[in-house]
C-alpha cells in the first residue's frame, strides 16, 4: 500500500516546495542505451523485443526509488511497486492506454502484458485503463530514431507521474542501441535520480 512521505524531514523538503510551484516542473533526458544483448536474449527465448526491454525498464523503476514517488494534493505518496501504463498500437493506426502490473518473472509479466495487448486492440476506446497513479507512462515510437521528445500536458490537471519514451533500435557494426526518454517531476527527484534509474537499466539490459 502507498504511503505519505514525512515532510517535515525529507531532506527534499526545500526541493520540493521550490520546483513544485512551477508553471513546467518536468525536465527531460534523452539517450541512447546499447541493446545488442537484450535483443540476442528476447530472440532467444521467441519473445517480443517489446516486451523484453520494457520489462528490463519497470524493474529499473521499481529499484529506483523516486520514480515511485507521486504528489497528492500537498503530500508525497510513495508506492511499494508501480506498473506500465504503455500506448498500444492497433491495426487501424491508433492507439490505447493499457494498464500492465508489474511482475518480477518476465514470464508472468508477459503473459499479463499479452492479455492488455490484446485488450487493447479489439477496442477502440483511448481513457486509461486504470486511474491510478501508480504507474509509468510509457510510449514506444519505433519508427523514430529521436534525439529529444516532449509530451501533451493539461496544465491544469495535476500530474507527476513520469513519462518514459523509446525510439527506433538501429545496428552499427553489430551493435544495437535505442534511444530512450526519460521526463520527470523536479519537485520529486533530480538529475542524479535519473542517471541512477538510466544506469541501472542498462545494466539489466546487459543481462545474460
Amino acid at each position: 500500500m502507498p504511503y505519505k512521505t514525512n515532510l517535515a524531514t525529507w531532506d527534499r523538503k526545500e526541493h520540493f516546495q521550490f520546483f513544485r510551484r512551477f508553471e513546467e516542473p518536468f525536465f527531460g533526458v534523452c539517450v541512447e542505451v546499447d541493446c545488442t544483448v537484450a535483443y540476442s536474449r528476447a530472440k532467444e527465448r521467441d519473445t517480443s523485443f517489446f516486451l523484453y526491454y520494457l520489462h528490463k525498464s519497470i524493474m529499473a523503476v521499481n529499484q529506483t526509488e523516486p520514480f515511485c514517488y507521486r504528489i497528492v494534493g500537498d503530500d508525497v505518496i510513495v508506492y511499494d511497486h508501480v506498473g506500465a501504463s504503455a500506448t498500444i498500437n492497433r491495426p487501424n493506426g491508433t492507439f490505447g492506454f493499457s494498464y500492465i502490473p508489474y511482475a518480477e518473472d518476465f514470464r508472468e509479466f508477459e503473459k499479463l502484458a499479452q492479455d492488455e495487448i490484446e485488450r487493447i486492440r479489439i477496442t477502440s476506446g483511448l481513457e486509461p485503463a486504470t486511474t491510478s497513479e501508480g504507474v509509468i507512462h510509457y510510449s514506444s515510437l519505433p519508427w523514430i530514431k529521436f534525439t529529444s521528445v516532449s509530451h501533451a500536458r493539461s496544465f491544469s490537471h495535476a500530474d507527476s507521474i513520469p513519462k518514459i519514451s523509446f525510439g527506433k533500435m538501429t545496428e552499427t557494426d553489430g551493435k544495437r542501441t535505442m534511444p530512450v526518454s526519460v521526463h520527470v517531476h523536479h519537485a520529486l527527484m533530480d538529475g542524479f535520480h535519473v542517471s541512477q534509474h538510466l544506469e541501472l537499466f542498462q545494466e539489466l539490459l546487459n543481462q545474460t
